[in-house]
Order: C-alpha cells, then sequence, then structure tokens
C-alpha cells in the first residue's frame, strides 16, 4: 500500500509539472542542400538562422551547420568573403563570420545528413558531429533548398520523403528526442510530409509550400545581383529574433503563413507541439530584437524559385544567358510534350497529365521513373527548372499499371538515349 502511495505521489508531482516545463538540452541542425552563385539566398539563410540561435543562447556545441560554402569566395561575389540575408547591400550585417564548418562541399549530401540526425557511431569516431541528443531533449532541424514532389535537393542527389520519415521514425525509436520540430524551406515541400509523418511520434514540421505549390525568392539587391534570401525562411528567421520568450509556434506560424503571399505554408504531424513557446527549441533573448537592419515591410522584390536564373538573367541585363536559358525550358517543354505522346496509348486517355495534379501514392513506380530520368536524362538537382516537370511522374504513375509503368520506363530511356547525346541543355536551368 505504501508503494502504491508513493507511485501516486509521484505520478501527480510529474504531471503537475507546467506544460512547457523543460530541462533537457535543444539541438539545432542547419542545412543548405544547394550550392552555385544562382542558389546564393540557401546559404544567406541558414548563416542568418545560426548567428539567430547562438543569439538565443544556444550552445555552439549543440548545433550542427552543412553548408557547401560556395558563395562568400565565390567570384561572381562582388564581396569576398561577405553574405548578406537583407537588401542592405555592404552597409548592412554580414552573416558569414563565424559559421561552422561542419559539413562542407561534397560532405553535404543526404545520406550524411541522414546519418547526422541518426547521430551515427562512424562519423563521430572520424571526429564529425552528430546529434547526441536523448529523451529529455528537444531538436530543431531547418532544411533550405529546392524540392519536387517527395524529394529536396542536395548539390549532387536528392533525399525521399520516405527516407527521412524512417530516420526519424528510427530516431523516435531510439529515443534521441523528447520533441522535434522540422521546418522546410523549398518548392512542393509539403510533400515530404504530407499524409507520411505519424502524429504520434512527438515531432512537429512546417514547410514552405503546400505538396504541389511553388515558394519564393527574395530581397533582390541591384548591388549584390542576386536574391538574398527566401520569404518562408526570412519570416520565421525574423520572427524568431523579435519572439518574447512565451512566443509559440502557433503564433510563428500565423506570422509566417500571413507574410509568404505566393505560396501557403503548411502544418504537419504533432500539432500540440505548436502550443509550445518557441523558447524551448530555439532560445530566447532578453531584448528581442534582429541581428541584422531588417525592416519587414520593405518590397522584398520576390520572384518563383525555380525561375531565379532566369530572372537574375533579366535583371542583371545579360541577355546572352536569358535567351540561353529560355532555349533549354523550351528544349525541356519539348522532351517531356514529346515523350508523354509516344506513351499516351498506355494511359488514360482521358487524363491530361500536363494540367492536373493527381495525389501521389504509387510512391515506388515515381521514383523508378524519377531515378531513371536522373541517370538516363537530365541531373534534377543541377537542372532544377526540370523539378516542376516531375509531377508529370506522379500523374502517369497514378493512372498506369505495372506492366504499362515498366513499358513507359523503357521508352523514356530510349528517349533520352535518343534525344539528349551530349546531355544538352548544358546551362543550369
Amino acid at each position: 500500500m505504501k508503494v502504491l502511495c508513493l507511485l501516486s505521489l509521484l505520478y501527480l508531482s510529474v504531471n503537475s509539472l507546467p506544460a512547457n516545463e523543460f530541462t533537457g538540452k535543444k539541438w539545432v541542425v542547419l542545412v543548405a542542400g544547394s550550392n552555385t552563385w544562382d542558389n546564393y539566398r540557401h546559404q544567406a539563410d541558414i548563416y542568418h538562422a545560426y548567428h539567430t540561435v547562438r543569439a538565443n543562447g544556444i550552445a555552439d556545441e549543440n548545433i550542427i551547420v552543412m553548408h557547401y560554402d560556395d558563395i562568400a569566395n565565390n567570384k561572381q561575389n562582388k564581396y569576398p568573403g561577405k553574405v548578406y540575408n537583407a537588401p542592405t547591400g555592404h552597409n548592412g550585417t554580414d552573416v558569414y563570420p563565424g559559421v561552422p564548418k561542419h559539413y562542407t562541399g561534397e560532405d553535404v549530401n543526404p545520406e550524411t545528413f541522414l546519418k547526422v540526425l541518426a547521430g551515427d557511431e562512424g562519423l563521430k569516431k572520424a571526429g564529425k558531429r552528430v546529434l547526441e541528443s536523448g529523451p529529455n531533449d528537444h531538436v530543431f532541424v531547418f532544411f533550405d533548398d529546392h524540392g519536387a514532389p517527395d524529394v529536396v535537393c542536395f548539390p549532387h542527389k536528392d533525399l525521399k520523403a520516405m527516407d527521412l520519415i524512417d530516420t526519424l521514425k528510427q530516431m523516435h525509436h531510439d529515443k534521441k528526442y523528447a520533441k522535434l520540430v522540422f521546418y522546410i524551406e523549398a518548392c512542393e515541400s509539403g510533400s515530404m510530409f504530407y499524409k507520411i509523418l505519424p502524429t504520434d511520434i512527438n515531432i512537429y514540421a512546417t514547410t514552405a509550400s503546400k505538396p504541389d505549390e511553388g515558394s519564393d525568392a527574395c530581397y533582390y539587391d541591384k548591388d549584390i545581383k542576386n536574391y538574398l534570401g527566401d520569404t518562408y525562411s526570412v519570416n520565421w528567421i525574423i520572427n524568431t529574433e523579435s519572439a518574447t520568450k512565451a512566443t509559440t509556434f502557433q503564433e510563428q506560424f500565423d506570422y509566417v503563413k500571413a507574410n509568404t503571399p505566393n505560396s501557403v505554408p503548411q502544418q504537419y504531424g504533432d500539432l500540440s507541439i505548436a502550443k509550445l513557446p518557441i523558447s524551448l527549441f530555439l532560445g530566447s533573448r532578453k531584448n528581442p530584437q534582429p541581428i541584422g537592419p531588417i525592416n519587414v515591410n520593405i518590397n522584398r522584390d520576390v520572384g518563383r524559385n525555380r525561375d531565379v536564373p532566369l530572372l537574375l538573367a533579366q535583371k542583371s541585363g545579360d541577355f546572352e544567358r536569358y535567351q540561353q536559358l529560355v532555349t533549354g525550358r523550351q528544349f525541356v517543354d519539348n522532351m517531356f510534350s514529346e515523350y508523354v505522346n509516344s506513351i499516351q496509348h498506355l494511359m488514360n486517355a482521358n487524363n491530361d497529365v500536363f494540367n492536373t495534379r493527381l495525389e501521389l501514392n504509387n510512391r515506388e513506380c515515381y521514383h523508378n521513373f524519377v531515378d531513371t530520368f536522373k541517370e538516363q536524362c537530365l541531373q534534377i538537382t543541377k537542372h532544377t527548372y526540370v523539378l516542376g516537370k516531375l509531377y508529370t511522374f506522379v500523374n502517369i504513375c497514378e493512372q498506369i499499371n505495372d506492366l504499362n509503368a515498366a513499358k513507359a520506363l523503357n521508352q523514356l530511356i530510349q528517349y533520352c538515349q535518343q534525344n539528349l547525346p551530349n546531355g544538352y541543355p548544358n546551362a543550369i536551368l
């Protein structure tokens, strides 16, 4: 009886603690999945986020940063060694100094990223930093790059949604966190969690867009001649810097959604976590204020992420580059049109694969097409315009049987072998 009484008292004591009581460690993983000058904004977002969480009191040893690191000293950078995340030119706040180089260059890849999340012992023994979080800790992950249905990109490879979900499930099984929050900035980023992120593994996720829409770059700077940020990313970072200790994830999401006009940010997973204060994951500061002179009311000069190469050529007056990109895009458009026409007899003739967006269910079929396209046709991580065409494969797979899918896949190989003899288009699209 005494034992039962003691257990009852212990239960009541534990469960009478405030809902937001937290005594564990806070861990942050920041990942810029891209490289090349045209994608300046992704690394700039990550650098700014790093300084934000450091200023909020997150211990440096609990932060892991992945970035290709080819922007600060890029030959096209007018201000070598400097990176900006707001349209203030060289008089603004440089967000590059002090950013760790835990994983750079070719180490920025999906396999390493998943190993970092899982706390891989091999990486740890090699002296690399990985998540060493435990069952009482909070983890925050921010990923920033391009995306397409069911994938987000790294410089040379893509990360499939189910590979990410499987890793998150394993982390939960291994008690790698008490609660985990995951933010993704990418086109069609909602597809990484839609209907596949469990609601019972203590993970809350938000994305820059729905599963079937693009996201925006912002802050074009005439001096640097590039987009310096992404709308969703800039919004959550600004909000975090001005947040109080009591500001919740739901309040942040509402702010981000209201200030991201051309896409619709989404929420997934355990939405009860959204009621918790941001400070329980990202820390807080005594006098909340943005690190840099960022005016949220200025014209952000947004542009669709996949159109950035075209927009940069247009804004800089580089007609030759602009025409090269237009020609390359026309080639891709024709390629998809001709290929679909060649397999039309294998599909439902009443369904227009270019003007509909079917929900992805047959992931195995879809990824067979995507992987074959990468191997036989074009690199989707290099030719980001192509990412906007991958929904075509979703539509094909959702209305074709296995036998005809195999025939259509073989036709794709033959088409690309015959029509892409030199890997054209060579321009990064």
